[in-house]
């Protein structure tokens, strides 16, 4: 009876797709034009909600552009393995190793010369959706080798499909950061030389005059920041006509960053006829909207949950201490983590004042550190994150802003000397390390001004499996204790209410009930 519900349910509401969860189908129905707001049904099996995707009408795309032969089922097995979640109508089969896939042998070469012979868990189920020309959503953690998930397939669409006529990239890379846009370009340019592919990385605070030339002289993939991007269209220095293969990287991100307008301006010049990826660490509404607004139909991708987690292979520890004793606790763990052959490690606080003064205490105590922040010049944040990847110094001290889209390899220690504004930014400061199936270790400080932290902590070390500190918890329960008693006294400490006030003379009758 729920059964025939959902499909009742679908049916009104004019929208079909195929639901997975290993490999499971749930429904399906005609798929036809419906509102934005009609599209929230229920995934009736695991009482989970999920929203599907209303058609968007656009010019047939040609899926047949590409020459390579993808399976046409899904594989349970490694599915309900890896714990992806797949929305979507004629999925592929995952490419389960490099040598069975469906990609050209140029692709299979550049791999196998990197070393590559397993992909990751994205790379496996997002390759085959978008070589057969499907818009993607990738709901997937940072770490999870997303850059060459997205861009191998645009590899092969510009070699593959044939390019329109006229100026402009026909692959568009958005990014929130230029730290992230400038890594994906140093991957990207690896294909230049060999495959006759020009890539270009335009961001603010670099020289626009010399990025504007080179867009002008013609380039292939384009990855950019949203607000350059716009920049450049803005005065004709560029255009998207033919654009057909898009990547919004960390699409959540950006939303949060507040570049909605600028993606929504860009995405509109893009021709009707196109292929956009999307990625993203979490699914929240701004997200499903940009997806349902632009996409169509796509097929969904989830690793894990669609909820900002930690990275369950780093090993958390939290440290609760007075005020007046932080230093000495960054100094314990500094000596703790820091010995022979210590790998890199970041340390994060949370103002720029205290960037320096970490930095100075540590190269004071033997250890040599560097500090980025805001306040900094772009060649300055160039030359110490260069020092810090090449292993130069194994010390990093940074703010959130400035270590945004901050991608090194090599770090095995975080370390909070202040805890950061939510849990969210905790999650995204410690998955700095653990990347690529790594093992990490992430270290946070707390004093009693972090109570209003406490309980959110809770939760992800919870999830994650993480040995929990009886002093955390007293910390949660008292800040919870604390803010009923404020809540009980504000009550008790309003007294009347005051109403049918009337005015005489210099003072007022107050009428109380």
């Amino acid at each position: 009876m729920a059964f025939n519900l959902f499909k009742n349910i679908l049916k009104q509401r004019n929208l079909s797709l195929v639901v997975y969860s290993g490999v499971k189908q749930l429904s399906t129905a005609p798929l036809q034009k419906s509102s934005r707001h009609a599209s929230r049904i229920y995934n009736l099996k695991n009482n989970e909600a999920i929203l599907l995707s209303p058609k968007v009408i656009l010019n047939e795309y040609n899926k047949h552009c590409y020459s390579t032969n993808v399976a046409p089922s899904t594989d349970e097995e490694y599915i309900n393995e890896h714990n992806i979640t797949i929305i979507g109508k004629n999925v592929p089969s995952p490419f389960r190793d490099i040598d069975t896939s469906g990609f050209p042998d140029y692709i299979k070469n550049f791999l196998k010369l990197h070393g590559i012979t397993n992909p990751t868990v994205i790379q496996s189920q997002g390759w085959p959706v978008a070589l057969e020309g499907n818009n993607f959503v990738g709901i997937a953690q940072t770490g999870t080798g997303k850059t060459l998930a997205f861009l191998l397939p645009a590899v092969v669409h510009l070699k593959e499909k044939e390019a329109k006529r006229g100026r402009g990239p026909r692959v568009l890379v958005l990014a929130p950061t230029r730290e992230l846009a400038r890594q994906i370009e140093k991957v990207a340019k690896q294909f230049e030389t060999s495959l006759n592919i020009r890539c270009l990385c335009v961001y603010g605070g670099a020289n626009r005059s010399v990025q504007a030339k080179e867009l002008r002289s013609g380039i292939d993939i384009l990855i950019a920041t949203p607000g350059r991007l716009n920049d450049f269209i803005d005065t004709k220095e560029t255009s998207l006509s033919r654009c057909t293969y898009v990547v919004l990287d960390e699409a959540d991100r950006m939303l949060d960053m507040g570049f909605e307008p600028q993606i929504r301006k860009a995405l509109e010049g893009v021709p009707l006829e196109r292929q956009i990826l999307m990625f993203s660490a979490t699914w929240p509404k701004e997200v499903q909207y940009l997806a349902k607004d632009y996409l169509g139909e796509f097929i969904q991708v989830n690793v894990g949950s669609t909820d900002l987690t930690a990275n369950h292979n780093i090993t958390q520890h939290v440290h609760i201490v007075e005020h007046h004793s932080k230093m000495d606790k960054f100094k314990e763990i500094m000596h703790a983590v820091s010995g022979d052959g210590f790998g890199k490690i970041l340390v994060f606080t949370n103002t720029k004042r205290f960037v320096d003064n970490l930095e100075l205490t540590l190269k004071r105590n033997g250890w040599p550190a560097v500090g980025i922040h805001g306040d900094k010049t772009q060649y300055q944040r160039d030359v110490i994150i260069n020092k810090f990847r090449s292993g130069r110094t194994n010390i990093l001290v940074a703010t959130d802003v400035a270590a945004r889209g901050l991608d090194v390899d090599g770090i095995t220690h975080v370390i909070n000397y202040d805890f950061p504004q939510t849990s969210e930014d905790y999650i995204h400061r410690i998955g700095r390390t653990g990347r690529s199936q790594n093992k990490g270790t992430s270290h946070t400080i707390l004093t009693s001004d972090d109570g209003r932290n406490a309980k959110s902590l809770l939760a992800v070390l919870k999830e994650a499996n993480q040995e929990i500190p009886q002093e955390l918890e007293d910390l949660a329960r008292d800040f919870d204790h604390t803010k009923e008693i404020q809540r009980k006294s504000k009550q008790q400490n309003r007294g009347f209410n005051f109403r049918n006030t009337r005015k005489f003379g210099n003072f007022h009758r107050k009428s109380f009930y």
